[in-house]
C-alpha cells in the first residue's frame, strides 16, 4: 500500500489495548490504529454457555462499522468470538483476522505437541476447536493441552499486572514437554517473559503474530520481512 493503512481493533475488554498497540510499536509502527470498544461484551458472553447470535450480532455490528470510517483491515483482539469473526470474514471484501489464527500456524511449524495457557474460560471451546481445524487444513496431526488460570485475568481485571504474570507462569510447568506454549489471549502476551523463564518451550503470544500476518497481507511478504 502506498499509503498508511487503516486498522480497526475491535475490542470486547479494554485489557487487549496495550499489548497490541506495543506489537505494533515493536514491528510495525506505520498504520494508523483505530479502536472500537464494547467492554460489555465480555461479562455477557461469560454468562453465555454458546455464542449466540445476538451477541453475534453485536460484534458484526462493530465490524460494519469499521468500514464505514474506512478500514483497510480490522484485527478483532478477543479470542472467544470466532464464529462471528467468521460471519465477518465472509461478509467484508477487507482482511478480518481472528486473534489467535496467526499464533496457530506458528506453533505448528515448530512442532505438533501444543499447550496453551489461558485465562477467559469461555474462549477456550472456541479456540480448541479453531486450532484444530487450523492443524486439519495443514494436514498436521497435532496435539493440544490447555491450562485455564482464571484468577490470573481477576488479578488483571483489578490491575495487578505482576500477580497475573506470577499466576500464569507458575502453572506452565502443567503442561509438561510441549513444543510451543501458546498464550491464549492478547491480555496474557504480557506474562511472555515469565513463562519463557519457567519453561524450555518456544513461548508464542498473539499480537506479535496478527500483526506480522496483518503486515504481510497488507504490504506483501518482501516488505514484511
Amino acid at each position: 500500500m502506498t499509503t498508511s493503512p487503516r486498522i480497526i481493533l475491535l475490542h470486547a475488554t479494554q485489557v487487549a489495548f496495550d499489548p497490541i498497540h506495543t506489537a505494533f510499536r515493536e514491528i510495525w509502527p506505520e498504520p494508523e490504529l483505530v479502536n472500537l470498544l464494547d467492554d460489555a461484551l465480555t461479562p455477557d458472553r461469560a454468562r453465555e454457555p454458546d455464542l449466540s447470535e445476538a451477541m453475534t450480532e453485536r460484534l458484526v455490528s462493530l465490524g460494519r462499522f469499521a468500514l464505514k470510517i474506512g478500514a483497510d483491515a480490522i484485527l478483532v483482539t478477543c479470542s472467544a468470538f470466532g464464529p462471528a469473526i467468521d460471519v465477518m470474514a465472509r461478509e467484508f471484501s477487507i482482511p478480518v483476522l481472528k486473534p489467535n489464527d496467526a499464533m496457530f500456524q506458528a506453533a505448528l511449524e515448530i512442532g505438533s505437541n501444543i499447550g496453551m495457557m489461558a485465562t477467559f474460560q469461555p474462549s477456550i471451546s472456541t479456540m480448541e476447536v479453531e486450532f484444530n481445524e487450523h492443524a486439519a487444513s495443514i494436514g498436521k496431526a497435532a496435539t493440544l493441552k490447555t491450562i485455564l488460570v482464571e484468577d490470573a485475568m481477576t488479578a488483571l481485571r483489578a490491575g495487578d499486572a505482576a500477580t497475573h504474570n506470577r499466576l500464569i507462569a507458575s502453572r506452565a510447568g502443567e503442561l509438561g514437554a510441549v513444543d510451543a506454549i501458546m498464550l491464549a489471549h492478547f491480555s496474557t502476551s504480557r506474562a511472555q517473559a515469565y513463562v519463557q523463564a519457567s519453561s524450555s518451550a518456544h513461548v508464542l503470544t498473539a499480537p506479535s503474530a496478527a500483526v506480522q500476518r496483518l503486515r504481510t497481507l497488507l504490504e506483501g511478504p518482501q516488505k514484511a520481512s
